[in-house]
């Protein structure tokens, strides 16, 4: 089973898949004129404007709440392990170019939306007229739903909580994870609170730690940037002859685990923003793209410098330790937790729309205990068949989502007048 779905991963994420996001990452930076560098201007403008903030603030929670999960820690670790310090620079090439992509993503979902019709079924329906692709996009976002927002992120919960448990207690994890159901019975809105009232908390506390880890081996923090532009290049590696194996291992392990971080791409943020009413395209797109930033250039980051200037063999419990002692595996714990359940209860919304798009109506009561059941299985699930099964449902939603995205955005050009 192992060895099949590292084959299936191999395929979907080999060199045309790298290219094919660079690709539309460029296109879209190209046509947009590069709206990532207008990003501060924005927000310092939605900053001193006083009105919306509680309804903006929930569904930027929500959006980030699905976003940040375990793979801002686990899955930045995992990362480094594979493809070493360079990783992390084409998680950034993956973040900025992902900001431009994020950003279309959501202008051709108001575009396309109406009552009947809303997010990114809206642009690959309407804008290609394509029944088939958006079939294709709402199966894999379902399987992406129960993967990445829900196996991944109770596996590597139970792995953080019991690493060596049994499969009693990892049960007894999974069983924990019921407490998501009443928060996805009770629909967007109570997604939204739960959100804005976890996130924030739990991601401050992250930050500090991390922080003051980084802080106390300050010294390393040069040696650690210059590694990470060293090795994105195979520089080290040419020497050896391996440079193009190591690079194509580097940018491939980046542009994943960005992926798995940002969600750009995968056609997820327009599922939830979608479903707000009043809030103008363009504003949908720049909280977006401040999404993006703040997942993978700001979280990710940290993570990266935390494991590279402790150099405790990239993980993060031992660099925990520096600062928190004996504490640190119950405080990484909590956090993990907090994270995986946002991830899980924003993920759900997604799955439930591509899921109803299939069904209709009929099965509607019958989704949340479903899903719930299928994601709390994630902690009898092993870690490392979980984040393959992950990879490879997140890139078969990518591949209609971008098609559409290359399709729509390719043909705008030939249009004078396009509001983006």
């Amino acid at each position: 089973m192992k060895i099949l779905l590292e084959t299936l991963s191999g395929c979907i994420w080999g060199n045309g898949m790298m290219l094919i996001l660079l690709g539309t990452g460029i296109l879209c930076t190209v046509r947009t004129k590069c709206i990532q560098l207008k990003l501060p201007r924005f927000l310092l403008k939605r900053f001193f404007r006083s009105g919306d903030g509680r309804k903006q603030t929930q569904i930027v929670c929500t959006s980030l709440g699905a976003a940040m999960g375990t793979g801002n820690i686990t899955g930045v670790s995992a990362a480094l392990a594979a493809g070493g310090p360079g990783a992390i620079f084409w998680m950034w090439v993956s973040a900025f170019l992902g900001m431009a992509l994020v950003y279309t993503e959501n202008t051709l979902s108001a575009k396309y939306s109406d009552i009947s019709l809303k997010g990114t079924m809206a642009y690959i329906r309407k804008g290609l007229g394509s029944r088939l692709l958006t079939s294709l996009f709402c199966i894999f976002c379902c399987g992406s739903a129960c993967t990445m927002g829900g196996f991944v992120q109770v596996s590597t919960v139970a792995d953080t909580i019991f690493p060596e448990a049994s499969n009693i207690k990892s049960l007894i994890a999974a069983l924990s994870f019921a407490m998501i159901l009443p928060i996805v019975l009770g629909g967007a809105s109570r997604v939204g609170k739960a959100a804005q009232v976890l996130l924030p908390l739990v991601s401050a506390v992250y930050g500090v730690i991390c922080i003051a880890v980084i802080f106390e081996n300050r010294n390393n923090i040069p040696e650690s940037f210059k590694g990470i532009f060293s090795s994105a290049f195979g520089m080290r590696q040419a020497a050896g002859g391996l440079l193009g194996h190591s690079l194509s291992r580097t940018v491939s392990t980046g542009l994943r685990r960005g992926l798995f971080s940002n969600e750009a791409g995968l056609g997820s943020s327009p599922l939830l923003h979608s479903g707000t009413d009043g809030v103008p395209a363009e504003d949908q797109g720049m909280w977006a793209m401040f999404e993006v930033f703040v997942d993978t250039i700001v979280c990710c980051t940290l993570t990266a410098l935390l494991l590279l200037c402790s150099g405790k063999d990239m993980s993060v419990v031992p660099a925990f330790s520096a600062v928190l002692g004996r504490n640190a595996v119950v405080v990484l714990s909590c956090i993990l937790s907090v994270y995986a359940f946002c991830t899980v209860i924003g993920w759900y919304c997604c799955g439930e729309k591509a899921f109803l798009h299939l069904t209709g109506d009929r099965f509607r009561r019958a989704a949340p205990f479903v899903f719930t059941l299928i994601a709390s299985a994630g902690a009898i699930c092993p870690a490392s068949e979980a984040w393959m099964l992950s990879d490879i449902c997140n890139g078969l939603m990518a591949i209609p989502n971008l098609i559409a995205v290359i399709c729509l955005t390719m043909n705008s050009f030939n249009r004078k007048g396009d509001d983006w």
